[in-house]
């Protein structure tokens, strides 16, 4: 019979930093609802599908969700401009931990033919991190980003649901304290209370979600050098600070084009495709890239590359 040490010894094999299992019933309490309630998901609709609030309409007769995460970080200095979110350096993460949870499902179905599995990289309706939570992996801190003891919120998640009963790791606990770094450092005023953020506010989510031709003034008049994406929030959390590690993973290493401020500001659609194949920056589509860069220098920032 397949235990939970097995699988999460073949997990480790695969590459990944952090495994943990979580049972399904009870199920964790989630917040989603509330949230979205108050608006607080902008225009990202497809996070209103009512089966993130019951993970057996995503499979039928799941008993167990398997929680992974990869440690994404390169050390390394942002230029004063143009910045990028960390994440975003080095190839898609959604390949780099897909491939290796679709190598676990399929080792899962070998050693047990009859369990049946979905496997997820931050694409389904499935809650990342509140299942990383329940797992063991890390806690939800403050900022919103699953924190955890080994390398900080430098992390990638995914899961695999699956109908096998394995025996479930203890949840992790909160362990932010009375930290407020991450509240007093957002130039945006994004994370509205501890735990909540509110993505109409937040830069992160204006500069890769945000679809629209210009960015609201207050958003663009606040970047302080986000080109795409923001990891202010994550830099001042002390467990970063203190714990934050080089990846061992290869494809994570960067491999974004060192492209100017102003270059951004021009991209053309040959130059984007170019410059971010195996990227997930791919997400933000051309007229974005010169809206947020044409954003920065509309309000003072020059080339520092």
């Amino acid at each position: 019979m397949l235990s939970a040490q097995d699988v999460k010894a073949y997990a480790r094999r695969l590459g990944f930093h952090r495994v943990g299992i979580a049972s399904v019933a009870p199920a964790p309490t989630s917040h989603l609802r509330a949230w979205l309630a108050a608006g607080y998901h902008a225009d990202m609709n497809w996070l209103n599908d009512e089966r993130r609030n019951e993970v057996e309409r995503v499979l039928p007769g799941v008993r167990s969700v398997i929680a992974v995460a990869l440690n994404y970080y390169s050390p390394g200095e942002q230029p004063r401009v143009g910045k990028i979110a960390r994440y975003a350096w080095g190839r898609d993460y959604h390949r780099v931990v897909g491939r290796r949870l679709k190598a676990l499902a399929n080792w899962l179905h070998q050693q047990a033919p009859d369990c049946q599995t979905r496997t997820y990289v931050d694409t389904g309706p499935v809650e990342d991190k509140l299942w990383a939570e329940w797992a063991g992996l890390g806690w939800v801190g403050k900022n919103s980003n699953l924190i955890t003891r080994q390398y900080g919120s430098w992390v990638v998640l995914g899961e695999i649901l699956t109908t096998l009963e394995l025996t479930p790791d203890a949840p992790h606990t909160e362990h932010c304290g009375t930290c407020t770094r991450c509240l007093s450092a957002c130039p945006t005023g994004a994370i509205v209370r501890p735990f909540v953020v509110d993505s109409r506010r937040c830069i992160a989510y204006h500069t890769i979600e945000n679809r629209q031709e210009t960015l609201p003034a207050e958003i663009a008049a606040n970047l302080q050098g986000w080109l795409a994406g923001c990891d202010i929030c994550q830099e001042v959390c002390p467990w970063n600070q203190r714990f934050a590690q080089p990846t061992d993973i290869a494809e994570f290493a960067p491999r974004l084009p060192p492209l100017s401020l102003r270059a951004w500001a021009e991209v053309d659609g040959e130059t984007w495709d170019r410059s971010l194949r195996g990227s997930a920056l791919r997400r933000i589509k051309p007229f974005m890239w010169r809206r947020n860069a044409q954003a920065l220098l509309a309000h003072g920032s020059h080339d520092s590359q």
